[in-house]
């Protein structure tokens, strides 16, 4: 990888979005130091194994599932609230394998999305102005001068969570708790008597008669351990700097430099400037990177940002999420995807049909389930009538039963948002309709 004039403190020379305004330097430069001393959250050859994952995604050869919470808090910190997310994930991800044929590379957006941008640096109710709320990683939610004070020690507590929460998400994965044989334990309870959950119940019957049937044939599909065990990434957007900064570290293999706050990590739609602090920073490190690709994009800078993001043109460095929303996506992609594979960069092309299809409904934030199948039909069909594998879906869900989402199998109304809405930032699909959106994407993988 090249890393020429690059080192983990250059974005400081650049220009950098979305940062909080910080009352106390002195204290963010302790904690700083603090976190360079810490054990690192994730490893280098981790990385690069799922660098080579994405790399099949990219030569059409698998499909990523990245999904997660909006943005996690430290309030809702809890193991089983963890393994319900899981879950989800990897009942989507089964759903989806059944139904393709091809390896479902699963990446969480967990264990580090503390840190979320906005619109304005600040906040309105009444006659007070108070700085926005920027996740749990800068301040709280609370709207009140001293919640909303940004406090670097809230870098140290995001570490801390995110190591708890990689230590029980091996443990699931690696421990026998993903295991195929496992396939019907998934399905939560509140996910059971839904269309969603029955459907599954269904794949699930048909998993386990295949398993059963290689058994009876003398098959021992336990002799590798690829049935009792996952391979399961993190992610998050790569929004803090200084909190990124002070988790890099050196491979001691290849000398590359890794951010071992996640295995993978991306830019936003509203920090991918061309000499900005954000593409400087990525650029350097050896993760697999994302970049949303909003409907503002140029084509030319996005050029730009594929040669300076994998100037080396690794399959599986670099994927691009596309976030144009339901209305927009037909008349930006075609042109995105055209001046991309033009320029010959092996890209992972994913839809994140959730960002663009936000709206207020009864003053409350919400998104629309039948828009957010719409954004995806459409992605697929553009994808291949320009011959391009459309290789990834990145969405926000909970294994929580939030209302929070308006439709899908449950068909949530407006009515229903006041029930359980509880996301601090954006909405959330639930478990059921996170479920149901599985094999939505899985009849357009059939094609």
């Amino acid at each position: 990888m090249t890393q020429s004039t690059w080192t983990p403190t250059s974005w400081r020379s650049h220009e950098a979005a979305q940062q909080p305004e910080w009352p106390d330097l002195a204290s963010l430069a302790d904690v700083e130091k603090q976190l360079r001393a810490l054990p690192p959250l994730v490893f280098a050859g981790e990385a690069r194994t799922l660098t080579g994952a994405l790399g099949a995604v990219a030569n059409g050869e698998a499909f990523l599932l990245q999904a997660g919470d909006c943005a996690e808090s430290f309030a809702d910190f809890r193991a089983d609230a963890i393994r319900d997310k899981l879950k989800v994930i990897l009942q989507m991800a089964v759903t989806l394998t059944y139904a393709s044929g091809v390896p479902v590379v699963k990446v969480g957006r967990i264990a580090g999305q503390f840190a979320k941008p906005r619109s304005s640096a600040t906040e309105t109710q009444g006659d007070v102005t108070l700085p926005t709320f920027r996740g749990h990683l800068v301040n709280s939610e609370v709207f009140t001068e001293q919640a909303r004070r940004p406090d670097p020690e809230r870098l140290l507590q995001a570490y801390q969570h995110s190591v708890a929460t990689l230590n029980l998400l091996r443990a699931f994965t690696k421990g026998g708790f993903a295991a195929l044989h496992h396939v019907h334990a998934w399905n939560m309870s509140f996910v059971k008597d839904s269309p969603a959950g029955e459907a599954y119940e269904h794949v699930a019957q048909e998993i386990e008669r295949a398993l059963r049937f290689m058994s009876a044939c003398g098959i021992d599909l336990t002799a590798d351990g690829n049935l009792d065990e996952v391979d399961f990434y993190t992610s998050h957007e790569a929004l803090l700097l200084p909190y990124e900064e002070a988790l890099t570290r050196q491979d001691s293999l290849s000398g590359h430099w890794i951010d071992t706050s996640a295995h993978m990590l991306w830019i936003g739609d509203r920090t991918r400037q061309l000499d900005g602090a954000h593409v400087e920073f990525l650029r350097g490190v050896l993760n697999p990177i994302g970049v949303k690709v909003g409907p503002g994009i140029d084509l030319g800078e996005l050029e730009s940002l594929c040669d300076t993001l994998n100037p080396d043109r690794i399959p599986g460095r670099l994927t691009l999420i596309c976030r144009f929303g339901a209305d927009k996506i037909e008349d930006k992609l075609p042109a995105v995807l055209e001046r991309v594979g033009t320029s010959g960069h092996p890209v992972v092309w994913a839809s994140d049909p959730m960002h663009g299809n936000t709206f207020a409904a009864g003053g409350i934030k919400t998104r629309s389930f039948g828009a957010i199948v719409q954004e995806l039909q459409s992605f697929f069909a553009i994808c291949r009538a320009n011959t391009v594998w459309p290789g990834g879906v990145h969405l926000e869900l909970t294994g929580e039963d939030v209302t929070e989402c308006l439709g899908g199998g449950d068909a949530i109304g407006e009515v229903d948002l006041q029930r359980r809405y509880e996301s601090i930032c954006d909405p959330r699909l639930n478990a059921s309709q996170a479920i149901d959106l599985a094999f939505s994407v899985a009849e357009l993988l059939r094609g």
